[in-house]
């Protein structure tokens, strides 16, 4: 079981919303869409389910061309930030209206709708209606729904946003686990690379309608190819910084410089753009080798245990993630410190050509 986009776009009004795509889906497997707001990632899903038809392309299910194919006639389900459901059903028969159209027996409906629901933890909701319950709740009973469909391709677009924090912990853990059982193609877009990781699979990172990168979740946050999907696969964004290589010497143009080691050694001489994750800018030296640099505080923002430090360094915005709880005085000058060993290196066009050495060794 497949599903393969081959060269699919989509133009809306002028504007290009998904920039030309080859993309393949394996039977069982979890594909997350990552991607900030606009990014493509509904459009994308849009194409998939056969609610759009791509501008250029084809779309094939299982080696067939459904390019054309209403999404009544797929095998889809389809669950989105804002939850539908039908308002004059109870909870019970909202659940169970994918079995009944698809002729399945009460007792193997009343099982799925049982299991379904007990997962979603609306087993006491079952005889309410939609309206009565609260949004999260209505949200749950939206992917009890997608739970009992049988569907072959399950498209989730941001289906947890509406949930508390625990339940959609839980959530991210057993939804895959269910559909993976089923043998179904799962689809998970969602902004938050944080999420991305927990749900593990494979990721396609997005960014102004383009898929920049698809392949195993840790491989594209470890390796990605380009600036760009490293600045969609970090939350806060990747900090950035130009350095010049000199023979074993890697100068960041404000008097600091280090060592180039390992695959840092081995480029070329010339001007390269250094990218650094938000945790790894520290307000302490934690090892030999780090590098300190001095940058105007912004901004922080307390967490409950961690600081996020938002810093001007020479004009280039900064933000680090700090652990603990710290004091410090919007407009001073603070000393932070990078390992080496953490920094990604991208040449002018913004493709990667070396990873980070931590990347390496993971």
């Amino acid at each position: 079981m497949t599903l393969a986009l081959q060269g699919v776009s989509k133009v809306v009004g002028g504007q290009t919303h998904v920039h030309k795509t080859d993309l393949t889906l394996e039977k069982g497997t979890m594909n997350v869409l990552l991607g900030p707001t606009s990014s493509g990632k509904t459009s994308l899903m849009r194409l998939m389910a056969g609610l759009d038809v791509p501008n250029t392309g084809t779309i094939h299910w299982n080696g067939k061309d459904v390019t054309g194919m209403r999404v009544q006639d797929r095998k889809v389900a389809m669950v989105y930030q804002q939850f539908i459901n039908y308002p004059s059903m109870t909870v019970y028969d909202n659940i169970a209206s994918p079995m009944r159209l698809l002729g399945k027996s009460p007792a193997e409906i009343d099982a799925a709708v049982q299991k379904s629901a007990d997962l979603m933890k609306l087993t006491p909701m079952l005889q309410r209606k939609p309206l009565e319950l609260s949004g999260g709740q209505q949200q749950r009973c939206a992917l009890a729904r997608a739970l009992v469909k049988d569907a072959g391709l399950v498209l989730l677009d941001e289906p947890l946003a509406n949930l508390d924090y625990k339940l959609r912990e839980e959530l991210r853990i057993e939804i895959p686990k269910i559909f993976e059982e089923a043998g179904s193609i799962f689809v998970y877009a969602t902004t938050e690379p944080e999420e991305a990781l927990l749900l593990g699979g494979n990721t396609a990172t997005l960014w102004e309608g383009r898929v920049t990168q698809f392949g195993l979740t840790p491989n594209v946050y470890r390796n990605p190819v380009d600036a760009t999907t490293a600045r969609v696969f970090s939350d806060p964004p990747m900090n950035f910084v130009q350095i010049l290589k000199t023979g074993q010497t890697l100068n960041f143009g404000d008097g600091n410089s280090a060592p180039a080691a390992g695959k840092l050694a081995e480029l070329p001489d010339g001007e390269y753009t250094a990218g650094f994750r938000p945790n790894h800018l520290e307000i302490m030296q934690h090892t030999p080798e780090a590098v300190a640099f001095t940058a105007r505080l912004v901004v922080t923002e307390l967490t409950g245990s961690e600081t996020f430090v938002h810093l001007n360094h020479q004009g280039e915005r900064w933000v680090g993630l700090i652990h603990g709880i710290h004091k410090l005085n919007i407009g001073d000058d603070l000393q932070v410190w990078l390992d080496p060993s953490h920094i990604y290196m991208f040449d002018k066009k913004g493709a990667l050509v070396a990873p980070a050495a931590y990347a390496l060794a993971a």
